[in-house]
């Protein structure tokens, strides 16, 4: 019997459940079968998940095509009506084991999708990790209760709602002592972490109790943060804690004022830079990324300068950029659109500017000597996330110091310490 294959559009944390779900399918024994975890960010990331049943469709007639992920969560019908989907199942569906036993015994019903509103918990599936075995995620908090003009993920997701602490540690433990030497805190909205919990928790209280009750603990990374929501632990944590990684990626999505009003935004272009100038201050080998989006509806040329303009103001590294693309169901699809060829023009703009400001932080580091991790044989990454292809081979999962030298492209050269 063949096992199942899944196939992971999307966020980090769709990486982690297609893993729980890999366990899940394991576990009740189903058989050929493909799962698609799909995306629903933009408009753009749907079509790319149709596109992509539909070329497994025809790659694996045989086997059974099961749909899931936020596109199917918010657009069941869509997916149950493309021809040769056999399921779709729900966001939370996904995550339930009996889901996968009725699957394998053929009794659950063609579209199985849920109210994902009505979910107020989220569990932590013990998983012993997946993929590099260099570095593992846990998923701290699911869901989100913003409502950004421009984002659908909430219909998707539901509301926020967080794991317990004790059992985030526990989960964190157990990965290290299968060998992970670091662990990422993911989840859609991980700063408003523990405000559904009892008692007085966030996100800083749970990194800084993860760090002091696994020791053993290496390296531990955030995924993106919301910088308007960061707690004074979690600053105090990035000042004092050097296993807590130079590395913050943020979610800016503009730099324009007015833009950034008319997303429902939460910080201002002031706060943004204040923040990056801030956590600078308190880490000053620290790097940020940033999602940032360009041609959203109503901006002027003036205003995309605004966001242009940030990755310098706030020292951006790492951008992570999306033209706009109306998501049906989202205020902002009801605003007046920016022309698609400009959209596309800006995106590009915005993508250049932050390949050469990546360019300029890995030149600066040429002749420096630090500690990375290998993630494969001959590669590694610093604390801050740059890609490192050594002179020397080394076992995944091991730390070694490096001189770096010139880059090569988007990476580094570096030799490794005799």
């Amino acid at each position: 019997m063949s096992e199942p294959q899944i196939v992971t559009l999307g966020c980090r944390l769709n990486a982690y459940e297609s893993e729980v779900m890999r366990r899940h399918a394991a576990g009740a024994g189903l058989g050929d079968c493909v799962i698609v975890n799909t995306c629903a960010v933009t408009g753009e990331a749907v079509r790319q998940a149709e596109q992509a049943i539909r070329k497994l469709r025809r790659e694996r007639p045989g086997a059974r095509l099961i749909v899931t992920g936020c596109a199917a969560q918010i657009e069941p019908e869509r997916f149950a009506g493309i021809d040769g989907v056999d399921h779709v199942i729900g966001n939370a569906e996904k995550l339930a084991p009996e889901t996968f036993r009725a699957l394998a015994t053929e009794s659950l019903a063609r579209v199985a999708v849920n109210d994902i509103m009505s979910v107020k918990e989220t569990a932590l599936h013990m998983i012993d990790g997946f993929g590099s075995r260099a570095r593992a995620y846990v998923e701290i908090q699911n869901g989100c209760d913003h409502r950004c003009t421009f984002c659908i993920i909430p219909m998707g997701r539901g509301p926020s709602r967080s794991v317990p602490a004790g059992e985030v540690v526990s989960q964190v433990r157990k990965l290290v002592e299968a060998g992970y030497p670091e662990i990422v805190l993911t989840g859609v909205d991980i700063t408003s972490y523990g405000a559904d919990l009892p008692g007085r928790t966030s996100l800083g209280r749970l990194v800084k109790q993860i760090l002091a009750r696994v020791p053993e603990l290496s390296r531990l990374r955030l995924s993106s943060i919301d910088q308007v929501e960061a707690d004074a632990h979690l600053m105090d944590a990035i000042a004092t804690e050097p296993r807590l990684m130079p590395h913050l990626h943020l979610s800016m999505q503009a730099g324009d004022d007015m833009i950034l009003k008319r997303m429902k935004r939460r910080h201002l272009r002031d706060d943004a830079i204040r923040f990056c100038n801030e956590v600078r201050r308190l880490r000053p080998d620290v790097v940020f990324g940033a999602d940032l989006i360009a041609g959203f509806p109503t901006e002027t040329d003036d205003m995309f300068e605004n966001t242009l303009d940030l990755v310098e103001s706030c020292g951006l590294t790492y951008l992570h950029v999306f033209p706009f693309s109306p998501r049906k169901g989202t205020p902002a699809a009801r605003m007046p659109q920016v022309d698609r060829r400009v959209v596309k023009e800006r995106a590009a703009r915005l993508r250049e500017k932050g390949e050469a400001a990546h360019a300029r932080y890995l030149d600066r580091l040429e002749g420096r000597r630090i500690e990375i991790l290998m993630e494969r044989e001959d590669v590694g990454r610093t604390p801050q996330f740059a890609e490192v292809r050594v002179d020397r081979k080394a076992p995944v999962g091991t730390f070694h110091w490096a001189t770096l030298g010139r880059r090569d492209g988007r990476r580094l050269n570096g030799m490794v310490d005799a």
